[in-house]
């Protein structure tokens, strides 16, 4: 990591609360792709973060500013430069404060930058503050991730689910274009609060803001008609008989090209952050022919505001109701075990899932040294290494989540009439067959099965 220096090569060690510079963030993006947030495009970036404050240590908010520097890129910007400056807090006017923001504003100019993104969630007064300040628009971390999911999510729950986020970040941050804050509807006389001002009008930002609220409301009864419809499909799975296993990890960790390799199908694999947004149910089967499924869910990220962790809640049931649950990490993250950490953070909402089994998978061991990997699987009793891309260790991997998935308990032994081979069919799927026998009568069939599959084969069994 790198300092610039001035033009006289001098170092400035002064001035500890300088904006640093955060080499090799600056990316040349061809495709720069529309996106929603304000109704304007984030295409030239500059980012800006924090350390110092409450323990941040450089090296952790340097990693912190990359992760946003993805993001962006994610969300179709190009990333100009990113700064760090030194400060005990956040300057509760500017976020940086006045003289860093005219500063930030120099560098903003320079660089031809549309827009400033900073690397926390901001309050409504700071962003206006600073934007008054930088001159273009400010957006915080909070509304890239935002951006991002509108971006890609694509069932009818997964777009609802995303625009009520939106609504909630969107109403305390609501602002006028220029300077006046209460733009009225029924007009003003130049001057003051005269005619027009007084009286039962309603300013346009009051208006949005019903409007807002509106939808919002709207957007709960929808979400909350879909609810049932999503359980009656995981009830299926359940009266089905079908282990699950859902796979969890920290956004780009790899588990889309996991699954994948684990059930050959293909699902979007997209190196960006959130490529994955409404679950992805695959089928898989266990070596003696067991049927179960494997979710793919969205990937989580540092410090996910508690209003976004909620408006995706339904991404996670599937965590919270799966069998097994496989945590795949990037191993050649900077920090990985930060990423685990974030990721049980998050599953802490959600209801059950960390009392699920949990195998913890370090993915893309192929760019990794195998001193690193080696250490982490030391670490991680149970861990395993492996890689998507080249296929490493996935063998070892199907045999452990195999070995993990819950086994039928029944024992039946009993005739099937021929006439009822589904059955026999079934118990192959979903069960462990012991004994599987032709007589003259029907196939004897001794088996280990789940108590739903052992009622229908005694009714039509003898």
């Amino acid at each position: 990591m790198h300092t610039h220096t001035d033009e006289r090569g001098a170092m400035d060690l002064e001035d500890r609360a300088a904006l640093r510079r955060v080499g090799g963030l600056a990316t040349e993006l061809e495709d720069v792709t529309e996106v929603e947030y304000r109704q304007l495009r984030l295409e030239r970036v500059v980012l800006v973060g924090l350390w110092g404050e409450r323990g941040v240590e450089l090296h952790d908010a340097e990693v912190s500013l990359r992760e946003l520097s993805a993001l962006a890129e994610t969300a179709g910007s190009t990333v100009l430069d990113g700064m760090l400056q030194r400060r005990d807090r956040p300057d509760k006017a500017t976020f940086v404060g006045s003289g860093k923001a005219e500063e930030l504003a120099g560098v903003v100019a320079a660089l031809e930058a549309d827009t400033v993104i900073v690397d926390a969630e901001l309050g409504p007064s700071q962003r206006r503050a600073l934007e008054d300040v930088v001159k273009v628009k400010v957006v915080d971390r909070t509304a890239v991730i935002l951006d991002i999911f509108a971006q890609h999510a694509k069932s009818k729950e997964g777009k609802a689910q995303v625009e009520l986020a939106q609504m909630e970040y969107l109403l305390p941050r609501l602002r006028g274009w220029g300077d006046s804050m209460s733009r009225q509807a029924g007009g003003r006389v130049a001057g003051g609060a005269g005619i027009g001002a007084r009286g039962p009008g309603e300013t346009k930002i009051e208006l949005d803001r019903r409007r807002i609220r509106t939808r919002m409301a709207k957007l709960r009864r929808e979400l909350a008609k879909m609810a049932p419809a999503r359980a009656t499909q995981r009830l299926g799975r359940v009266r089905a008989g079908v282990p699950r296993v859902a796979i969890v990890g920290y956004t780009n960790a790899g588990k889309s090209s996991l699954l994948n390799r684990l059930t050959e199908a293909g699902v979007l694999v997209d190196n960006t952050l959130f490529a994955t947004l409404d679950p992805t149910v695959r089928r898989a089967e266990t070596a003696d022919g067991r049927a179960y499924t494997l979710a793919d869910t969205v990937g989580f990220v540092r410090n996910l505001p508690h209003q976004l962790v909620e408006a995706f809640r339904s991404t996670l049931e599937e965590v919270g109701e799966a069998d097994l649950v496989v945590h795949v990490v990037d191993a050649a993250h900077d920090d990985p075990e930060g990423q685990i950490l974030a990721v049980h953070a998050v599953l802490r909402d959600v209801p059950g899932a960390l009392d699920i089994p949990e195998l913890l998978v370090f993915n893309k061991v192929d760019i990794t040294e195998v001193a690193v990997v080696d250490d982490l699987v030391a670490r991680f009793p149970g861990a395993l290494g492996v890689s998507a891309a080249t296929g490493e260790g996935l063998e070892i991997l199907r045999s452990r989540i195999e070995e993990a998935l819950p086994r039928p308990d029944v024992e039946v032994d009993l005739v099937i009439p021929y006439d009822r081979g589904d059955l026999v069919a079934r118990v192959h799927e979903r069960g462990e067959m012991l004994v599987e026998e032709y007589t003259e009568v029907g196939t004897r069939v001794k088996a280990r099965v789940d108590p739903e599959l052992a009622a229908r084969l005694r009714a039509a069994g003898g």
